[in-house]
């Protein structure tokens, strides 16, 4: 078990979070900071304060920039949105071998106590205090998609005058952000110096409707200064909150108009409602068409290519695929725009027996989907008409191939915004029985305020399942804080917590493995294994260490790359897991 250089282990975790490419890093000064021998000194004090605590931390809530701290490498920088109070607040962004520490020498008096808060935010946060004279102390959290407060104590040495307090983030991790700093306890000398008393927020502009669908209304608006959150009406009464400038009203009845306005909120209060703009539900749209995908399927990636796996024409994946995905689409030129080219390799006579092998597995009951992306494949949608060219090409294919649906199997960067943008567009197309599954690795899903996550949470009411891939991998948190590697029940089972207890319905979670120790650089696992850890998620039993606090017996299935690995193997993936997944309860 791997130990912080102070000889503390981080709360939750029993030890360091890895690096996504399973290398631990050392927090290089980040968690234990040691305050250097010509700090702040406060003269002509002696014995402990008698005043009243205050909050001894200068620019706290970040209203004066900079002013007070110090990030290193630049890593640091004053942001506008989001902020929990006031008009700014913190935003480090990790960088190679940064972990963007920013910290602030504060005055204290020997002999005291003194709580350390602050409110974060993004990515992985950490708020620590080290030359406290007595134990230097730490507190962390993986990411959070909303403000959440840290909290820790530390008393000073008897001749402690001065401590460092610091946040930080985590290599290779998203961008974290901090709020209201405060080192309550008795004053140092230094006095405190309060930020501003903050504002309701001014009310949102640029309000818009963007994709409809039969039975939702996409809107956007301007980012207010000083805002935590926005409120969203409809015909004059509140249906919903979000965090960002932008959401989706559900629910609503096919070909009706609406009136929607926003309201910016926080801590002191709500601003007006903006002005009404009109949105209008669709008719409703074409169907692709198929059969339903079953309460509990069975997911294989289709290779159209070969890359020394078994060569397959569609007719000959095995019968017990559900949702068979076609690997993989191909960009064009125009941004978003993606084209589907036989590969010779694959042995057909044309796409005319291609499209006959598309049909045949529907009427057999099967999904055939097409996925975007992979390894190598990148579609960038990353503006309005990214995403409409994506929508409009992805629907074409879907009416000349006969495609069910689409697999999101983007592996290198996505603008969650644009992407439910075109993915929304494509459903208003599409219709209802659109069949909509990612695959997202798992750095992507490690908490909500990733891209992939917040896509999937954006589209959840279209999304068929997210079968993240648990391989290709390093260490990676559970959702008990713990970190666990890959190839075990419990790295299935804690990972997939972080989905079932994070927004997903467990419908629309799988687990996705390598068929074969061949189909992946690492992460093979066996059929036992996956079937253990199904069981584990549906039922409570055959659990590792870890065993969730419940059960979700309508898990969705499992996923496996790929069904030419498979057969390569002799079908003994989907031989195995296959009939445990269909007798799920």
């Amino acid at each position: 078990m791997e130990r912080v250089p102070d000889g503390g282990r981080r709360p939750g975790s029993g030890g360091l979070p890895r690096h996504p490419r399973g290398r631990a890093r050392n927090l290089l000064g980040g968690v234990v900071a040691v305050l250097a021998a010509g700090a702040l000194s406060v003269g002509g004090m002696a014995g402990v304060a008698q005043a009243a605590d205050i909050n001894v931390a200068k620019n706290a809530g970040f209203e004066s920039g900079l002013a007070n701290w110090s990030c290193s490498n630049g890593s640091g920088a004053v942001v506008g949105s989001p902020v929990r109070t006031g008009a700014a607040a913190l935003r480090g962004t990790p960088a190679g071998q940064d972990n963007a520490r920013c910290s602030q020498s504060v005055a204290v008096q020997p002999n005291s106590t003194y709580t350390l808060s602050a409110w974060v935010q993004g990515g992985y946060a950490y708020l620590g205090a080290s030359g406290t004279g007595t134990t230097d102390v730490s507190t962390w959290t993986p990411g959070e998609s909303g403000w959440k407060q840290l909290t820790t104590t530390f008393r000073t040495g008897a001749s402690t005058r001065a401590v460092t307090v610091y946040t930080h983030g985590w290599y290779g991790q998203s961008p974290y952000l901090v709020d209201d700093v405060s080192v309550f306890g008795p004053d140092g000398g230094g006095g405190s110096d309060p930020d501003p008393d903050p504002q309701a927020p001014a009310t949102p502009a640029g309000l818009g409707v963007g994709a409809v669908t039969s039975s939702s209304v996409a809107l956007s608006w301007n980012a207010v200064s000083g805002a935590t959150g926005y409120n969203i009406y409809r015909d004059g009464a509140k249906v919903q909150s979000a965090t960002g400038t932008s959401a989706t009203v559900t629910g609503l009845a096919a070909a009706t108009s609406y009136q929607f306005q926003v309201s910016a909120t926080n801590a002191v209060g709500e601003s007006a409602k903006s002005a009404a703009v009109s949105g209008r539900t669709s008719p409703g749209g074409g169907d692709p068409g198929g059969p339903a995908v079953p309460r509990h399927a069975l997911t294989g990636y289709w290779q159209n290519f070969n890359n020394g796996a078994a060569v397959q024409k569609l007719r000959d994946v095995q019968s017990q695929y559900d949702i068979i995905a076609v690997s993989f689409a191909d960009s064009t030129t125009t941004p978003g725009q993606i084209v589907f080219n036989l590969d010779p390799a694959v042995g057909y006579s044309g796409v005319a027996e291609f499209k006959s092998d598309v049909a045949a597995k529907k009427a057999a009951g099967k999904s055939v989907i097409i996925s975007v992306g992979g390894e190598k494949g990148n579609v960038t949608i990353n503006s309005d008409a990214s995403a409409t060219a994506f929508a409009n090409s992805a629907y074409t294919l879907m009416q000349e191939y006969g495609f069910s649906g689409v697999d999101i199997d983007l592996e290198h960067g996505i603008n969650s915004t644009y992407l439910t943008k075109a993915l929304r567009q494509l459903s208003a197309k599409a219709g209802s029985k659109l069949v909509l599954t990612m695959a997202p690795q798992t750095i992507d899903m490690q908490n909500t305020g990733t891209e992939y996550f917040k896509t999937a949470l954006a589209v959840k009411d279209i999304l068929t399942v997210v079968n993240m891939q648990y391989y290709n991998s390093g260490s990676m948190l559970g959702c008990d804080g713990q970190v666990y590697s890959q190839g075990s029940v419990d790295f299935l089972t804690a990972l997939a917590c972080i989905q079932l207890e994070g927004g997903l319905d467990a419908s629309q979670v799988g687990l996705g493995v390598p068929a074969s120790s061949r189909g992946a650089g690492s992460g093979y696992v066996s059929p036992t294994i996956v079937n253990n850890a199904l069981n584990c998620l549906t039922r409570g039993t055959n659990c590792g260490n870890f065993k969730p606090s419940k059960t979700y017996p309508s898990l969705r299935g499992a996923m496996t790359w790929s069904t030419n690995w498979d057969a390569t193997a002799g079908n003994a993936w989907s031989n195995a897991v296959g009939p445990h997944v269909h007798a799920l309860p």
